[in-house]
């Protein structure tokens, strides 16, 4: 019954995207009527709607951002628009948009960096995560409801060199589950994504480069099928018994489907808000001061008990001086209720909350735009 109510939760949130960068949902932003832990958080209303665009991952956080916003500041809009980090980067920097969303933060070997400082009047543009998107590992296993993997063999497993699930490795990590001598099906995205790029970045961190590839575009070995979008990915998963895949976690919470246990060391770590939460505190940084880049690296890698590794985070791109005073305050009433949204909505939107020290960061940097 427990499923049922949530299954039915879900389906009453409203249309919009997570699918991390052409990776979303458009299923899982709730509806309701906003947020009882704003009425203590104080901001400054601006008198212009605020733009943004980008990584079509953190669509639907950016509509419980934007109901929130609407009511907070009433008469006031954010207008968010998904079309990915590329793009949305470019928006930002033609001053198309005020800010941009990206799964990565500005790149300035690319000349993002330049392109950002001059477009903020010769201003360094600031790099400020404010979503975090845990991928979850989902399969499709009869009789087995608790399974536990690693890097290696998630690896493995998408190289084509463990096939089985009753493969000995498997076994190892599940020394009490029911295994079958069942043919593992990968599924992979076969587009480019951001969620491919972070769980190949995982992986090759995660097994100290014994998964060598990387990027948005998946590749396997010619192991697996390749299906485009995170709801084809997850649709596949669930009508295909042995199969096993890599997703945003909103997507096996809607269709009730298993996700495994990561073991990076320190024991089996469920995907849970307080383990990503772990995770994301324990995180290193590798920007200066209030531009907040994110080592992911030291997430991938992390072997701290209790902390789920794979995940992903989006940037809201923004001037750190160089807006008019208007802008600017807009600009900073928006991210500080978004930075404020309900931690149980962001959880059924398919999001972690941003954990308390991590969110004083982002308050911070967002207080100190001017």
């Amino acid at each position: 019954m427990k499923i049922k109510r949530h299954s039915a939760a879900l389906a009453a949130l409203a249309a919009g995207t997570l699918a991390l960068t052409a990776c979303g949902t458009d299923t899982n932003a709730p509806s309701g009527g906003g947020n009882p832990n704003l009425n203590n958080v104080q901001v400054q209303c601006g008198t212009k709607p605020v733009s943004g665009e980008g990584s079509s991952a953190q669509k639907n956080a950016m509509d419980v951002f934007a109901r929130d916003y609407s009511i907070k500041c009433p008469g006031q809009n954010l207008n968010y628009t998904k079309s990915g980090s590329g793009k949305g980067i470019s928006a930002f920097t033609a001053k198309q948009v005020d800010f941009g969303g990206s799964d990565v933060p500005l790149d300035a070997a690319k000349g993002e960096t330049q392109k950002a400082a001059d477009r903020c009047g010769g201003n360094p543009a600031w790099n400020i995560p404010m979503v975090v998107g845990p991928i979850a590992i989902s399969y499709n296993l009869p009789g087995v409801n608790d399974l536990t993997l690693n890097a290696d063999v998630l690896a493995k497993i998408y190289q084509g060199q463990i096939k089985k699930w009753d493969d000995p490795a498997i076994k190892a990590l599940n020394p009490n589950a029911q295994l079958p001598s069942m043919d593992i099906v990968p599924f992979f995205r076969s587009d480019e994504s951001g969620t491919s790029a972070n769980f190949q970045n995982y992986l090759k961190t995660a097994t100290h480069g014994a998964w060598t590839n990387e990027g948005k575009t998946f590749k396997s070995a010619g192991v697996g099928q390749g299906r485009e979008g995170s709801d084809q990915v997850a649709q596949s998963i669930k009508a295909t018994p042995g199969s096993i895949t890599y997703v945003e976690w909103s997507f096996p919470r809607n269709l009730g489907m298993s996700t495994a246990k990561i073991d990076s060391g320190a024991g089996p770590v469920e995907l849970t808000p307080e383990a990503v939460g772990k995770a994301v505190n324990d995180a290193q940084m590798k920007g200066q001061g209030n531009d907040l880049q994110v080592n992911l690296d030291s997430i991938f890698g992390t072997k701290a008990p209790g902390a789920y590794p794979i995940l992903l985070t989006t940037y809201e791109i923004v001037c750190s001086k160089g807006y008019d005073p208007d802008t600017a305050k807009s600009v900073k009433a928006a991210l500080t209720i978004a930075a404020n949204a309900d931690p149980k909505e962001m959880e059924q939107a398919g999001y972690a909350p941003l954990p308390p020290a991590f969110k004083d960061k982002v308050l911070g940097a967002v207080n100190a735009i001017s």
